[in-house]
Formats: C-alpha cells, structure tokens, sequence
C-alpha cells in the first residue's frame, strides 16, 4: 500500500534491507570467520583507514596538578594534516601500570564537558550536563584516562563554529564533506581512537592490556564502532547510544555524522556488537532516553547477547536501564569494567 509518510517508507525499505552480513553461526569458528567478513566491510563503508600511520609526534603542553589526579594537556597527530587534542588524567598515588579508558564525549562543549571544565575555564563544583563529567568520575575510580576532544567538537571545530559558542559543533559541515568524498566522520573519528591507542601504548603508566572505552550519545556511536574494529580495545561502555538503526537513527532525527551510508544493506546494531564479542561490553540507557528508544535498546541487547552465547561469552555483556533521560549514569558501568 502506497503511503504519503516518509518515515512509514523508510522503515519499510529497511525492514527490507538483506543484511548480507548479519548474525547466523551456530559454532564459535564459524562467527569467527563472520566477525572477519563483516569487520572488512564495515572498515569500508566507513571510509577505510591511512594504509601507512603518519609519525607519532606527540606533545605534552600544559600540566595541572589537583588534589586527586594530574592532568596533561596533548596533541598528537591522527593524520599527516591532522592533529587530535586530548587531555591525559592519571589518579595520585596509583601503582602503574594503570587500566585506562578513552572517553569520548557526546554533542556539546567537548572534552571540556567530561573533564569538569567550565565555560570560563574554572572547574566546576560537583558533575554537571547530561554527561556528568564521566571522564573525572573514572579516574576517581582508580583508572588513567584519555578524554579525546572528537573532530568537529570545542576544540577542533571550525571558526563559523568557535564563533557560535561554546556548545555549536562543525559536525554537519565536516561529516557532509565526508560523505561527499565518500567516506565518514565515524571513520574518521574511529581512526582518531586508533591513533589514540598508539598514542597510549607509549606511555609508561599505561597498561596497554587493559584499555577500554567510555562515552555518551555521539561519544557511543565511535566507541561502538571502535571496539568493532580495533582489537586493542579490551572493553567498552556505551552510554546512551546502543539500539537499533531502524529504531534510533533511521527514525529520529539525528545529526548526520551517526550515519555509514550502505551499512543496513549488510547489518543491524547487534550484529556489529558481535564483532566486539568476547570483550566486555556494558550498555546503559535511561527509560525516558527520547533519540535511543529503550525498547529498542533491549531487544538490540537480547540478540547481542545471543552472538555472545556462541562464544561462550554471555558473562561478558551486560546492561543496566535506569530511571532516568539522555545522560550518563555509570552507577554499574564502573564495576563492570574493573
């Protein structure tokens, strides 16, 4: 039946689409040449990646000492014309090496906004935003952190951006230039990581086993696809993110650098959560969550957990719904991951 409603087509093309590449083994080395197939195409459907990494000039600019952690101020290049800024936070009187979490903030101020940094450069009192300055509360937890500002956010914007304020991004200009070259922000943010953890690995302090990632909402979206990706990524948080396409981004508006185009030709969500498996993998949402529907996120999570259970890795995802909207919680989050 014909329909005058743009959303009732495109849900009915993707409740269509072959997912060429979903989920069907039975057998735990039968997945394992799944998660190959698929981890190709989803590397080039985001854009693919440097065939050689440029070098890893890295440079510390500032150190703050506080009461409880020490925090760097770095750059390091993800690309030859590239450059990512991040700070680095290690917990006093911590025994290295340490765990260490890559936290990846949503849509907002940036990386300033999960380090507990205010608009006017002070540091705020107690957590604030929908992000709750997730980045201090891990490395009040006992963690070192890498808060990684994203392409197109604070500190990497644009000028029209720097000029709108503290909370515009570049995101719609730079993701549409992705797109236009045929690749993707999420690629582009994912290498981002990837070079991050190179970044890591070279610091004394870093126990590169044991490297995880934390977010929230668009911070999510790369974390997921990192950890799909990058085996490095020992185990990941997603806050606020995980779901389905068909129920999140197909369906509610949302900006443009959450879209892979051609992905829902070969996967779902869950399928690209098996490429995580056997990792850890923790996933939160909050009941009144308006972009992430938490309905979706749980029947996204049954059938990711169902790729864990061939690995005999169904103890190694679990998820926490909580009363609450768009804003991350962590309230299980933090003990899962240690």
């Amino acid at each position: 039946m014909r329909s005058l409603d743009s959303l009732v087509f495109t849900q009915g093309l993707a409740d269509r689409q072959p997912g060429r590449l979903a989920f069907q083994a039975l057998r735990r080395d039968d997945a394992e040449i799944w998660q190959q197939k698929l981890r190709r195409q989803l590397i080039a459907l985001m854009g693919g990646f440097p065939h050689t990494p440029c070098p890893l000039d890295a440079e510390t600019v500032e150190t703050v000492t506080f009461p409880d952690y020490t925090r760097e101020t770095v750059l390091f290049p993800s690309r030859a014309d590239l450059s990512v800024f991040a700070y680095f936070l290690t917990p006093k009187n911590a025994t290295a090496p340490l765990p260490v979490l890559i936290c990846l903030p949503g849509h907002g101020r940036g990386v300033d906004d999960i380090v507990g940094i205010r608009e006017d450069g002070a540091m705020r009192d107690a957590p604030g935003g929908y992000q709750n300055d997730f980045a201090l509360q891990a490395v009040y937890n006992g963690v070192a952190v890498l808060a990684v500002e994203q392409l197109g956010f604070g500190h990497r914007r644009d000028k029209r951006a720097r000029q709108a304020g503290s909370g515009a991004s570049s995101c719609m200009p730079a993701a549409g230039a992705a797109l236009l070259m045929g690749r993707t922000m999420a690629g582009w943010r994912v290498y981002d990581v990837i070079r991050a953890i190179d970044y890591l690995v070279g610091r004394s302090e870093v126990d590169a086993a044991r490297i995880g990632c934390m977010d929230i909402s668009g911070g999510g979206t790369v974390t997921f696809f990192a950890a799909a990706v990058e085996p490095r990524i020992h185990a990941a948080m997603l806050s606020g993110y995980f779901n389905t396409f068909r129920d999140s981004i197909l369906s509610l508006p949302h900006c443009i650098d959450n879209y892979i185009p051609g992905i829902l030709r070969y996967a779902e969500m869950p399928d690209i959560a098996g490429l995580i498996a056997p990792r850890p993998l923790f996933v939160e949402s909050g009941v009144r969550d308006p972009i992430f529907p938490v309905e979706a996120t749980k029947t996204a999570f049954d059938r990711a957990k169902a790729i864990y259970r061939v690995f005999d890795a169904q103890d190694r995802i679990d998820m926490e719904i909580f009363d609450d909207e768009h804003v991350f919680h962590g309230v299980q989050a933090f003990p899962f991951l240690k």
